[in-house]
């Protein structure tokens, strides 16, 4: 028996098809290690930057399954993904389950000949790769934690700051700064609706826009006296060519325009797409089409819309650094113009066979026409009126999403007489520069080097789970937390998360990766001057007063001053003698009531005196001596009566599982927190699981499922998590017996 390891049991699954029973497959569902929590003991820097890895929790049965599955192979493929990440999971698996020479397997896609191609030109784990991925991640960490520890510091306890997401952060906060001091103009924008002599009507704009009324009015009294005519015609033909296959970025950037999808959401979806065997593999920054590729994509064309319409393309990426030995994300079937298990994975697939055999397709030409009109004595500014067709589709038919709206204007010859129906004048502002999307985001990081294509997704999803940037009618705002932790970071380390330093970075782990670079010396090249930088600023002043309050704008409490201070939920105005006087209001001049004294003694750290406070999630009692002294005074009885689900806790026995709130909607934990910390997604149905397991019956709660899934397991590595899975391999023959 020769055994096979990927990374997700879908990916395994699907390869199981291609190799007729010949290898054992099995699946790491994702890492299987990782850096400890504790900094202290996760990099030992004077060592070497060497990193102490542990099997993540959770991952121990896999570890144990793989071993043993491994003791009776006579050959250990790994099979993980064709990136740094792969290769670093790949490596992790080798060194956790003591992997006696295995070696490893790449595929691009998860096709029968692309697999079993694979197999027979195994390597070496490439330890280049390997430890380009381990250098990013100590990086990371050593940033995040460093930073993240002054933050806390020096603006507010419980923030945090990471190597890449700032610098994401500080470009989102240029923006909002262009927009605060942007001072609008007053324009006038002027149209003349007219009639040709076959009575097509004609709204022509005006080409200048007058910046006062006056201006505004001579024009529109001149244009009503006057005849008017077609004084020029401008007809051009163009072509539209077709754009590069997607890359990694531009698929999201599509994706995000044409359906709303946020990257983490395309990334998901396309990643399903590629281990269900229908699209190339979805992270790479290249353009490029193998030859087998394109001559798929030819068959197609030919078949669907004509050999004339095929034309060979190369396309050269535009990303500095690009791995131009990878393949853009292409089908891995051209002719295949519909794939996915539902929806949403029928929508991106659709998206990338347009754009990928559209690549490879003539160009279309357009027939751009504009017409001008004026009054006889052109007394006035020409109006102008632009419209366009397609004479040829071309690549379009493949692409229709593309065209775009067609303005077919009427026909009109020069000098032609045209009446006037009216002419308007309408007031108008120039606008600020607009917020970034979460698509121009990633178009701009790309375009300065911040990132890479496995990285774009991640740096989005923490700017907005952290608290730091809202999602807004599908644009990106700073919230008031992140615009303070942005200018603390660029007024502080203006350097580390500028472009250039950030991209510079990006570029030596390229260099590790392709063997050019140590990995110790890049390390302790960055992080010795990186570490005194960070020793200098801890003698800076805390950031508390981020301006004064506006005249008139006085404390409730005592009369006096305020100024602008970061709270938990935003900016608010505090009295400028705090602690002395507690007194606050909101940004909109209410008055915040304080924490109320109870009189009594705290349980826990017994210095401080309990308060009751409004939170978030409404008013609780605390030690007024927080953050030094966590403790909330808990009402057990109203809790449970208001929030317990009636079931007791699996793990500690003494709780009972009750609903709370948390930054991502509704979960269910123990109400023995903090001494039991047992969590779950959804809401437990009182059942234990019991499904047969390497150390026993699984005891962890079922909870409610999906839409799909009437009810399931709690624990995510139980194969009970997805009953579908299970009923799959019941109706192959291969369900698992223990």
């Amino acid at each position: 028996m020769k055994l096979l390891i990927v990374e997700s049991p879908a990916k395994a699954k699907t390869i199981s098809k291609y190799l007729d029973g010949k290898y054992k497959v099995v699946a790491s569902i994702g890492h299987i290690r990782d850096l400890p929590k504790s900094n202290k003991k996760a990099v030992d820097i004077p060592g070497g930057f060497i990193p102490h890895y542990e099997i993540s929790k959770g991952k121990e049965h896999v570890v144990a399954e793989i071993k043993q599955l491994a003791k009776k192979a006579e050959e250990v493929l790994l099979a993980t993904d064709p990136d740094r990440e792969g290769e670093a999971i790949a490596w992790h698996i080798e060194q956790a389950c003591d992997l006696k020479h295995p070696k490893r397997v790449v595929f691009h896609e998860i096709t029968e000949k692309a697999v079993k191609e694979a197999i027979q030109h195994p390597r070496e784990i490439d330890q280049d790769l390997r430890k380009a991925q381990e250098a990013r991640r100590i990086l990371d960490r050593l940033v995040g934690y460093d930073l993240s520890g002054l933050i806390w510091k020096k603006v507010r306890y419980g923030l945090s700051a990471g190597r890449v997401q700032s610098p994401a952060l500080r470009i989102i906060m240029e923006r909002e700064r262009e927009i605060r001091a942007f001072i609008p103009k007053t324009f006038f924008v002027i149209t003349a609706d007219t009639k040709t002599k076959s009575k097509d009507l004609i709204t022509s704009t005006c080409e200048v826009e007058p910046e006062t009324k006056e201006e505004a009015d001579k024009i529109l009294t001149k244009g009503n006296k006057e005849q008017w005519i077609v004084t020029e015609i401008k007809e051009e033909k163009g072509m539209r060519h077709p754009r590069a296959p997607f890359t990694t970025s531009t698929l999201q950037q599509s994706a995000s325009s044409r359906f709303g999808f946020s990257p983490s959401r395309t990334m998901k979806i396309a990643q399903k797409l590629y281990e269900e065997g229908h699209i190339s593999y979805m992270r790479t920054d290249s353009t490029n089409l193998g030859a087998e590729a394109v001559e798929n994509i030819k068959s197609a064309i030919t078949k669907i819309y004509g050999a004339e319409l095929y034309v060979s393309r190369q396309y050269k990426s535009r990303v500095k650094n690009a791995q131009e030995a990878h393949e853009a994300i292409r089908p891995t079937n051209s002719l295949r113009d519909n794939a996915g298990k539902n929806e949403e994975e029928n929508k991106l697939y659709k998206l990338i066979w347009q754009r990928t055999v559209a690549s490879q397709m003539k160009d279309a030409e357009i027939l751009k026409t504009k017409i001008i009109s004026n009054i006889e004595s052109k007394s006035i500014p020409d109006f102008h009126v632009n419209g366009s067709r397609t004479l040829f589709p071309g690549w379009l038919l493949a692409d229709p999403g593309a065209r775009g709206e067609e303005v077919e204007l009427p026909k009109v010859a020069v000098g032609e007489k045209l009446d006037l129906i009216q002419t308007t004048s309408q007031e108008k502002q120039t606008e600020p520069p607009n917020r970034y999307s979460e698509a121009g985001l990633i178009k701009e990081l790309e375009k300065r080097g911040i990132g890479r294509p496995s990285t774009f997704a991640s740096i989005l999803a923490t700017i907005q789970a952290r608290g730091y940037v809202d999602k807004e009618n599908k644009t990106l705002k700073p919230t008031d937390t992140g615009d303070v932790v942005s200018t603390f970071l660029e007024n502080n380390f203006g350097n580390i998360i500028s472009d250039t330093f950030t991209a510079e970075m990006e570029e030596n782990l390229d260099e590790i990766a392709e063997g050019k670079k140590d990995y110790t010396k890049t390390l302790k090249d960055f992080y010795g001057p990186f570490q005194k930088e960070v020793k200098s600023k801890d003698d800076s002043l805390k950031v508390t007063n981020m301006g004064d309050a506006p005249e008139g704008m006085n404390c409730p409490t005592c009369a006096g001053l305020m100024i602008i201070k970061l709270g938990r939920t935003g900016k608010f105005y505090s009295c400028i003698k705090f602690p002395e006087c507690t007194g606050a209001r909101t940004m909109e001049g209410n008055e915040l009531a304080g924490p109320k004294e109870t009189g009594e003694k705290c349980e826990k750290c017994k210095d401080g005196m309990l308060v009751e406070r409004e939170g978030r999630f409404g008013k609780f009692i605390s030690c007024n001596n927080y953050p030094k002294c966590k403790f909330i005074k808990k009402d057990e009885a109203a809790m449970l009566a208001q929030h317990g689900t009636g079931v007791i806790c699996p793990i500690c026995k003494k709780g009972q599982m009750v609903e709370k709130k948390g930054r991502f909607g509704i979960f269910y934990g123990c109400s023995n927190y903090p001494d039991c910390k047992h969590i779950i997604k959804a809401k437990p149905t009182g059942k234990i699981c019991g499904y047969p397991r390497e150390n026993g019956l699984c005891t962890h709660l079922m909870m409610a499922g999906t839409k799909t899934i009437s009810e399931r397991c709690s624990d995510k590595t139980c194969p009970n998590h997805n009953p579908h899975k299970l009923e799959e391999k019941k109706e192959d023959g291969k369900g698992t017996k223990k």
